[in-house]
Protein backbone atom coordinates (compact mmCIF):
# COMPACT_ATOMS: atom_id res chain seq x y z
CA UNK A 1 0.00 0.00 0.00
CA UNK A 2 1.45 3.35 -0.96
CA UNK A 3 1.10 6.30 1.39
CA UNK A 4 1.16 10.03 0.92
CA UNK A 5 2.27 11.64 4.16
CA UNK A 6 1.39 15.21 5.08
CA UNK A 7 4.03 17.69 6.16
CA UNK A 8 2.54 18.65 9.34
CA UNK A 9 -2.37 16.51 13.77
CA UNK A 10 -5.27 14.85 12.15
CA UNK A 11 -4.73 14.65 8.38
CA UNK A 12 -5.74 11.25 7.03
CA UNK A 13 -4.41 10.45 3.61
CA UNK A 14 -4.23 6.63 3.68
CA UNK A 15 -6.87 3.96 3.58
CA UNK A 16 -6.95 2.29 7.00
CA UNK A 17 -5.39 -1.20 6.70
CA UNK A 18 -8.06 -3.89 6.86
CA UNK A 19 -6.54 -5.62 9.86
CA UNK A 20 -6.68 -2.43 11.96
CA UNK A 21 -10.16 -1.52 10.77
CA UNK A 22 -11.34 -4.92 12.04
CA UNK A 23 -9.27 -4.87 15.24
CA UNK A 24 -11.31 -3.86 18.29
CA UNK A 25 -9.06 -4.78 21.23
CA UNK A 26 -5.41 -4.16 21.93
CA UNK A 27 -3.29 -4.74 25.02
CA UNK A 28 -0.91 -2.00 26.16
CA UNK A 29 2.03 -2.94 28.43
CA UNK A 30 3.71 -0.33 30.64
CA UNK A 31 6.78 -1.99 32.14
CA UNK A 32 9.96 -0.26 33.17
CA UNK A 33 12.31 0.75 35.97
CA UNK A 34 9.33 2.58 37.49
CA UNK A 35 7.87 -0.88 38.15
CA UNK A 36 10.41 -1.25 40.99
CA UNK A 37 9.05 1.53 43.24
CA UNK A 38 5.62 0.86 41.71
CA UNK A 39 3.98 3.67 43.61
CA UNK A 40 1.57 6.51 42.90
CA UNK A 41 -1.45 7.95 44.63
CA UNK A 42 -4.67 6.37 43.43
CA UNK A 43 -7.00 9.31 43.99
CA UNK A 44 -7.60 11.10 40.67
CA UNK A 45 -8.34 10.11 37.08
CA UNK A 46 -6.64 11.70 34.12
CA UNK A 47 -8.81 14.38 32.58
CA UNK A 48 -11.05 14.99 35.61
CA UNK A 49 -9.15 17.61 37.66
CA UNK A 50 -7.03 20.72 37.19
CA UNK A 51 -3.27 20.57 36.64
CA UNK A 52 -2.71 21.93 40.15
CA UNK A 53 -4.56 18.94 41.60
CA UNK A 54 -3.29 16.41 39.07
CA UNK A 55 0.49 16.59 38.75
CA UNK A 56 1.48 16.52 42.48
CA UNK A 57 -0.96 13.61 42.91
CA UNK A 58 -0.34 11.94 39.55
CA UNK A 59 -1.96 8.47 39.54
CA UNK A 60 0.43 7.21 36.84
CA UNK A 61 3.17 5.12 38.49
CA UNK A 62 5.25 5.40 35.30
CA UNK A 63 5.54 9.14 36.08
CA UNK A 64 7.31 8.35 39.37
CA UNK A 65 10.52 10.20 38.44
CA UNK A 66 8.62 13.43 37.87
CA UNK A 67 6.20 13.08 40.78
CA UNK A 68 8.94 12.21 43.28
CA UNK A 69 10.70 15.42 42.15
CA UNK A 70 7.79 17.65 43.22
CA UNK A 71 8.71 18.94 46.66
CA UNK A 72 6.02 18.20 49.22
CA UNK A 73 4.21 15.69 47.03
CA UNK A 74 3.19 12.35 48.57
CA UNK A 75 5.51 10.64 46.07
CA UNK A 76 8.46 12.75 47.25
CA UNK A 77 7.73 11.79 50.84
CA UNK A 78 7.35 8.12 49.87
CA UNK A 79 10.65 8.21 47.96
CA UNK A 80 12.53 9.69 50.91
CA UNK A 81 10.99 7.22 53.34
CA UNK A 82 11.19 4.04 51.28
CA UNK A 83 14.21 4.67 49.05
CA UNK A 84 16.29 7.23 50.96
CA UNK A 85 16.14 9.70 48.09
CA UNK A 86 18.12 7.36 45.81
CA UNK A 87 18.69 8.42 42.19
CA UNK A 88 16.11 7.11 39.76
CA UNK A 89 18.57 4.97 37.80
CA UNK A 90 19.07 2.76 40.85
CA UNK A 91 15.70 1.29 39.90
CA UNK A 92 17.04 0.17 36.51
CA UNK A 93 19.70 -1.95 38.19
CA UNK A 94 17.18 -3.30 40.71
CA UNK A 95 14.78 -4.36 37.94
CA UNK A 96 15.41 -8.06 37.33
CA UNK A 97 12.35 -9.38 35.41
CA UNK A 98 13.14 -12.81 36.81
CA UNK A 99 9.57 -14.11 36.39
CA UNK A 100 9.05 -12.76 32.87
CA UNK A 101 7.52 -15.38 30.57
CA UNK A 102 6.62 -13.73 27.24
CA UNK A 103 4.85 -16.82 25.91
CA UNK A 104 2.63 -16.98 28.99
CA UNK A 105 1.80 -13.27 28.67
CA UNK A 106 0.95 -13.70 25.00
CA UNK A 107 -1.29 -16.70 25.73
CA UNK A 108 -3.19 -14.65 28.32
CA UNK A 109 -3.69 -11.75 25.89
CA UNK A 110 -4.85 -14.15 23.18
CA UNK A 111 -7.40 -15.71 25.55
CA UNK A 112 -8.70 -12.21 26.26
CA UNK A 113 -9.31 -11.79 22.52
CA UNK A 114 -6.63 -9.19 21.81
CA UNK A 115 -5.94 -8.32 18.20
CA UNK A 116 -2.66 -6.50 18.88
CA UNK A 117 -0.17 -5.90 21.71
CA UNK A 118 1.91 -2.77 22.29
CA UNK A 119 4.69 -2.66 24.93
CA UNK A 120 6.56 0.49 25.92
CA UNK A 121 9.88 0.35 24.07
CA UNK A 122 10.98 3.64 25.69
CA UNK A 123 8.97 5.63 28.19
CA UNK A 124 9.63 9.13 29.55
CA UNK A 125 12.56 7.92 31.70
CA UNK A 126 14.54 7.31 28.50
CA UNK A 127 15.38 3.68 29.31
CA UNK A 128 15.01 1.47 26.25
CA UNK A 129 13.74 -2.09 26.51
CA UNK A 130 16.00 -3.22 23.69
CA UNK A 131 19.63 -2.49 22.82
CA UNK A 132 18.85 0.82 21.18
CA UNK A 133 21.62 2.72 19.38
CA UNK A 134 23.22 5.60 21.24
CA UNK A 135 21.96 4.64 24.68
CA UNK A 136 25.42 3.94 26.04
CA UNK A 137 24.27 0.85 27.89
CA UNK A 138 21.29 2.54 29.53
CA UNK A 139 18.96 -0.18 28.33
CA UNK A 140 17.58 -3.52 29.51
CA UNK A 141 20.10 -5.59 27.56
CA UNK A 142 23.12 -4.08 29.30
CA UNK A 143 21.57 -3.46 32.72
CA UNK A 144 18.71 -4.63 34.92
CA UNK A 145 16.88 -7.52 33.21
CA UNK A 146 19.76 -8.02 30.73
CA UNK A 147 17.26 -9.06 28.08
CA UNK A 148 15.87 -7.71 24.85
CA UNK A 149 12.37 -7.39 26.25
CA UNK A 150 10.91 -5.92 23.06
CA UNK A 151 12.28 -8.74 20.95
CA UNK A 152 11.11 -11.41 23.38
CA UNK A 153 7.59 -9.99 23.33
CA UNK A 154 7.52 -9.49 19.56
CA UNK A 155 8.26 -13.15 18.94
CA UNK A 156 5.79 -14.46 21.52
CA UNK A 157 2.94 -12.16 20.47
CA UNK A 158 3.23 -12.98 16.79
CA UNK A 159 3.61 -16.69 17.48
CA UNK A 160 0.28 -16.47 19.37
CA UNK A 161 -1.39 -14.98 16.27
CA UNK A 162 -1.62 -11.32 17.25
CA UNK A 163 -0.22 -8.16 15.70
CA UNK A 164 2.69 -6.42 17.45
CA UNK A 165 3.28 -2.70 17.91
CA UNK A 166 5.63 -0.48 19.90
CA UNK A 167 5.16 2.59 22.09
CA UNK A 168 7.89 5.23 21.99
CA UNK A 169 8.06 8.47 23.97
CA UNK A 170 9.36 10.88 21.36
CA UNK A 171 8.26 13.96 23.26
CA UNK A 172 9.76 13.48 26.72
CA UNK A 173 13.07 12.03 27.87
CA UNK A 174 13.93 12.83 31.47
CA UNK A 175 17.42 11.40 31.06
CA UNK A 176 18.10 14.18 28.56
CA UNK A 177 16.06 16.88 30.32
CA UNK A 178 15.51 15.84 33.96
CA UNK A 179 12.16 16.81 35.52
CA UNK A 180 12.07 20.49 36.57
CA UNK A 181 9.56 19.15 37.77
CA UNK A 182 6.56 19.32 35.44
CA UNK A 183 3.51 20.81 37.19
CA UNK A 184 1.26 21.79 34.28
CA UNK A 185 0.52 20.64 30.75
CA UNK A 186 2.12 23.76 29.24
CA UNK A 187 5.27 22.97 31.23
CA UNK A 188 5.11 19.39 29.95
CA UNK A 189 5.26 20.51 26.33
CA UNK A 190 7.80 23.25 27.08
CA UNK A 191 10.14 20.74 28.77
CA UNK A 192 10.49 18.60 25.65
CA UNK A 193 13.86 18.17 23.95
CA UNK A 194 13.18 20.02 20.69
CA UNK A 195 16.62 20.23 19.10
CA UNK A 196 18.01 18.55 16.02
CA UNK A 197 20.38 16.34 18.01
CA UNK A 198 17.55 14.74 19.96
CA UNK A 199 15.50 14.37 16.77
CA UNK A 200 18.36 12.41 15.23
CA UNK A 201 18.70 10.31 18.42
CA UNK A 202 14.97 9.49 18.56
CA UNK A 203 14.77 8.87 14.80
CA UNK A 204 17.62 6.40 15.04
CA UNK A 205 15.67 4.57 17.74
CA UNK A 206 12.46 4.38 15.74
CA UNK A 207 14.27 3.30 12.59
CA UNK A 208 16.00 0.59 14.63
CA UNK A 209 12.64 -0.58 15.97
CA UNK A 210 11.33 -0.74 12.40
CA UNK A 211 14.39 -2.65 11.17
CA UNK A 212 14.42 -5.18 14.00
CA UNK A 213 10.74 -5.72 14.74
CA UNK A 214 8.65 -4.35 11.83
CA UNK A 215 5.96 -3.13 14.25
CA UNK A 216 2.38 -3.10 13.00
CA UNK A 217 1.70 0.03 15.10
CA UNK A 218 4.00 2.97 15.80
CA UNK A 219 2.46 4.54 18.92
CA UNK A 220 4.33 7.74 19.72
CA UNK A 221 3.57 9.80 22.83
CA UNK A 222 3.47 13.50 23.79
CA UNK A 223 5.04 15.00 20.63
CA UNK A 224 8.17 14.95 18.51
CA UNK A 225 11.20 17.28 18.57
CA UNK A 226 10.30 20.45 16.69
CA UNK A 227 13.54 20.32 14.73
CA UNK A 228 12.27 17.14 13.07
CA UNK A 229 8.95 18.53 11.88
CA UNK A 230 10.30 20.09 8.71
CA UNK A 231 9.43 18.42 5.37
CA UNK A 232 11.89 16.12 3.73
CA UNK A 233 13.58 12.76 4.10
CA UNK A 234 15.38 13.66 7.33
CA UNK A 235 12.26 14.77 9.23
CA UNK A 236 9.29 12.95 10.68
CA UNK A 237 7.74 13.04 7.21
CA UNK A 238 10.61 10.95 5.93
CA UNK A 239 10.37 8.67 8.95
CA UNK A 240 6.73 7.93 8.12
CA UNK A 241 7.57 7.24 4.49
CA UNK A 242 10.32 4.86 5.53
CA UNK A 243 7.97 3.08 7.93
CA UNK A 244 5.25 2.57 5.32
CA UNK A 245 7.81 1.28 2.83
CA UNK A 246 8.98 -1.31 5.36
CA UNK A 247 5.56 -2.10 6.86
CA UNK A 248 2.93 -1.29 4.19
CA UNK A 249 -0.03 -2.20 6.45
CA UNK A 250 1.38 -0.47 9.52
CA UNK A 251 -0.35 2.44 11.26
CA UNK A 252 0.79 5.49 13.23
CA UNK A 253 -1.14 7.36 15.91
CA UNK A 254 -1.81 11.08 16.36
CA UNK A 255 0.71 12.08 19.03
CA UNK A 256 3.61 13.23 16.87
CA UNK A 257 2.69 16.93 16.88
CA UNK A 258 2.17 16.89 13.10
CA UNK A 259 -0.91 16.69 10.91
CA UNK A 260 -0.55 13.13 9.68
CA UNK A 261 -2.09 10.20 11.59
CA UNK A 262 -3.84 6.95 10.76
CA UNK A 263 -5.98 7.08 13.90
CA UNK A 264 -6.83 9.40 16.80
CA UNK A 265 -6.39 8.55 20.49
CA UNK A 266 -8.16 9.38 23.75
CA UNK A 267 -7.01 8.51 27.29
CA UNK A 268 -9.27 8.08 30.30
CA UNK A 269 -11.32 11.32 30.29
CA UNK A 270 -8.68 13.24 28.36
CA UNK A 271 -8.94 13.98 24.62
CA UNK A 272 -12.46 12.53 24.45
CA UNK A 273 -13.37 14.97 21.66
CA UNK A 274 -11.24 12.81 19.37
CA UNK A 275 -13.81 10.02 19.73
CA UNK A 276 -16.39 12.11 17.86
CA UNK A 277 -14.17 13.56 15.16
CA UNK A 278 -15.48 11.19 12.48
CA UNK A 279 -12.07 9.55 12.05
CA UNK A 280 -10.69 6.15 13.15
CA UNK A 281 -10.02 6.26 16.88
CA UNK A 282 -8.71 4.26 19.81
CA UNK A 283 -9.42 4.76 23.51
CA UNK A 284 -6.73 3.76 25.99
CA UNK A 285 -6.69 3.34 29.76
CA UNK A 286 -5.30 1.04 32.42
CA UNK A 287 -7.27 -1.60 34.23
CA UNK A 288 -6.82 0.76 37.19
CA UNK A 289 -6.00 4.48 37.30
CA UNK A 290 -2.33 3.89 36.44
CA UNK A 291 -0.60 2.39 33.45
CA UNK A 292 2.56 1.26 35.28
CA UNK A 293 2.17 -1.20 38.16
CA UNK A 294 1.01 0.65 41.28
CA UNK A 295 1.21 -1.19 44.58
CA UNK A 296 -0.98 1.55 46.14
CA UNK A 297 -3.81 1.09 43.64
CA UNK A 298 -7.21 1.23 45.27
CA UNK A 299 -9.05 -2.02 44.42
CA UNK A 300 -12.24 0.02 44.00
CA UNK A 301 -10.64 1.82 41.06
CA UNK A 302 -9.80 -1.40 39.20
CA UNK A 303 -11.91 -2.66 36.31
CA UNK A 304 -13.29 -6.14 36.96
CA UNK A 305 -14.11 -8.49 34.09
CA UNK A 306 -17.59 -6.96 33.99
CA UNK A 307 -16.30 -3.41 34.10
CA UNK A 308 -13.88 -4.17 31.27
CA UNK A 309 -16.68 -5.81 29.26
CA UNK A 310 -18.96 -2.77 29.59
CA UNK A 311 -16.17 -0.35 28.78
CA UNK A 312 -15.13 -2.27 25.67
CA UNK A 313 -18.69 -2.80 24.45
CA UNK A 314 -19.34 0.94 24.73
CA UNK A 315 -16.17 1.91 22.86
CA UNK A 316 -16.89 -0.53 20.01
CA UNK A 317 -20.56 0.54 19.84
CA UNK A 318 -19.41 4.09 19.18
CA UNK A 319 -17.03 3.08 16.41
CA UNK A 320 -13.73 2.79 18.27
CA UNK A 321 -11.29 0.22 19.54
CA UNK A 322 -9.97 -0.22 23.08
CA UNK A 323 -6.30 -0.39 24.03
CA UNK A 324 -6.44 -1.74 27.59
CA UNK A 325 -3.27 -1.62 29.66
CA UNK A 326 -1.59 -4.09 31.98
CA UNK A 327 1.16 -3.04 34.38
CA UNK A 328 3.42 -6.00 35.25
CA UNK A 329 5.45 -6.13 38.45
CA UNK A 330 9.21 -5.59 38.29
CA UNK A 331 9.66 -9.36 38.44
CA UNK A 332 7.53 -9.81 35.33
CA UNK A 333 4.30 -11.05 36.85
CA UNK A 334 0.96 -9.66 35.74
CA UNK A 335 -0.89 -8.84 38.98
CA UNK A 336 -3.65 -11.25 39.98
CA UNK A 337 -6.48 -8.70 39.79
CA UNK A 338 -5.46 -7.69 36.24
CA UNK A 339 -5.07 -11.31 35.18
CA UNK A 340 -8.49 -12.20 36.62
CA UNK A 341 -10.13 -9.31 34.78
CA UNK A 342 -8.60 -10.39 31.45
CA UNK A 343 -9.43 -14.07 31.99
CA UNK A 344 -13.05 -13.37 32.96
CA UNK A 345 -13.49 -10.91 30.13
CA UNK A 346 -12.01 -13.35 27.62
CA UNK A 347 -14.31 -16.17 28.71
CA UNK A 348 -17.35 -13.89 28.28
CA UNK A 349 -16.15 -12.36 25.04
CA UNK A 350 -15.61 -15.74 23.37
CA UNK A 351 -19.37 -16.03 22.76
CA UNK A 352 -19.16 -13.11 20.33
CA UNK A 353 -16.81 -14.87 17.95
CA UNK A 354 -15.85 -12.61 15.04
CA UNK A 355 -18.74 -10.18 15.58
CA UNK A 356 -16.56 -7.34 16.95
CA UNK A 357 -14.66 -7.10 13.68
CA UNK A 358 -17.92 -6.64 11.77
CA UNK A 359 -19.42 -3.82 13.84
CA UNK A 360 -20.64 -0.78 11.94
CA UNK A 361 -21.06 2.26 14.17
CA UNK A 362 -24.55 3.82 14.21
CA UNK A 363 -24.87 7.03 12.29
CA UNK A 364 -25.90 8.78 15.52
CA UNK A 365 -23.70 7.58 18.39
CA UNK A 366 -26.35 8.70 20.89
CA UNK A 367 -28.57 5.84 19.68
CA UNK A 368 -26.14 3.38 21.26
CA UNK A 369 -27.32 4.35 24.73
CA UNK A 370 -30.86 3.07 24.41
CA UNK A 371 -34.08 4.61 25.78
CA UNK A 372 -33.72 6.99 28.70
CA UNK A 373 -34.50 5.55 32.08
CA UNK A 374 -34.17 1.94 30.97
CA UNK A 375 -31.51 -0.68 31.69
CA UNK A 376 -27.84 -0.39 30.79
CA UNK A 377 -27.90 -0.99 27.03
CA UNK A 378 -25.49 -0.90 24.14
CA UNK A 379 -26.07 -1.92 20.53
CA UNK A 380 -23.73 -3.31 17.91
CA UNK A 381 -24.81 -3.06 14.31
CA UNK A 382 -23.42 -5.76 12.00
CA UNK A 383 -24.37 -6.80 8.49
CA UNK A 384 -26.32 -9.84 9.73
CA UNK A 385 -27.64 -8.87 13.16
CA UNK A 386 -28.16 -6.27 15.81
CA UNK A 387 -26.32 -7.38 18.94
CA UNK A 388 -27.88 -6.07 22.13
CA UNK A 389 -26.00 -5.94 25.43
CA UNK A 390 -28.17 -5.70 28.55
CA UNK A 391 -26.65 -4.97 31.92
CA UNK A 392 -29.67 -5.07 34.23
CA UNK A 393 -32.27 -7.76 35.02
CA UNK A 394 -36.01 -7.29 34.50
CA UNK A 395 -38.67 -7.14 31.81
CA UNK A 396 -37.51 -4.73 29.12
CA UNK A 397 -39.05 -3.33 25.97
CA UNK A 398 -35.87 -2.39 24.18
CA UNK A 399 -36.13 0.15 21.41
CA UNK A 400 -33.56 -0.74 18.77
CA UNK A 401 -31.86 2.12 16.93
CA UNK A 402 -33.90 1.44 13.76
CA UNK A 403 -37.18 1.91 15.68
CA UNK A 404 -38.09 -1.77 16.16
CA UNK A 405 -38.90 -3.00 19.68
CA UNK A 406 -37.42 -6.08 21.31
CA UNK A 407 -39.27 -7.42 24.39
CA UNK A 408 -37.12 -9.52 26.72
CA UNK A 409 -37.23 -10.81 30.27
CA UNK A 410 -33.87 -11.26 31.96
CA UNK A 411 -34.04 -13.01 35.30
CA UNK A 412 -30.50 -12.35 36.43
CA UNK A 413 -27.45 -10.65 35.02
CA UNK A 414 -23.98 -11.94 35.77
CA UNK A 415 -21.07 -9.56 36.16
CA UNK A 416 -20.76 -9.17 32.39
CA UNK A 417 -23.70 -7.99 30.26
CA UNK A 418 -26.17 -10.42 28.70
CA UNK A 419 -25.65 -10.78 24.94
CA UNK A 420 -28.69 -10.93 22.65
CA UNK A 421 -28.25 -11.36 18.91
CA UNK A 422 -31.24 -10.25 16.84
CA UNK A 423 -31.17 -11.19 13.12
CA UNK A 424 -31.59 -8.18 10.88
CA UNK A 425 -34.76 -9.55 9.28
CA UNK A 426 -36.39 -9.67 12.73
CA UNK A 427 -35.80 -5.95 13.22
CA UNK A 428 -37.45 -4.72 10.03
Amino acid sequence: MSASVAETAGEFVRELPEWFARAKLGVFIHWGAYSVPAWAESVVENGTVSDEAYFPHNPYAEWYWNTMSIEGSPAAEWHRKEHGGAPYDDFLDAWRAEEFDPEEWAALFARAGADYVIPTAKHHDGITLWNAPGTGGRNTVARGPQRDLVGDLAGAVRHAGMRFGVYYSGGIDWHVLPPRPILTHPELYASRPMDAAYHRYATAHVRDLIRRFRPDVLWNDIDWPDAGKTPGPDGVDGLFRHYYEQVPDGVVNDRWGVRHADFLTSEYESLRDRETAGKPWEHTRGLGLSFGHNRAEDPASMLSAGGLARHWVDVVARGGRLLINVGPTASGRIPDEQREALEGFGAWRAALGDAPAEVIAWADPADAFGPGGGPWLRFWNTAEAVIVFVGDPGAHDIRLPNGATLSVVIDTVAECPVILSVPKEATR
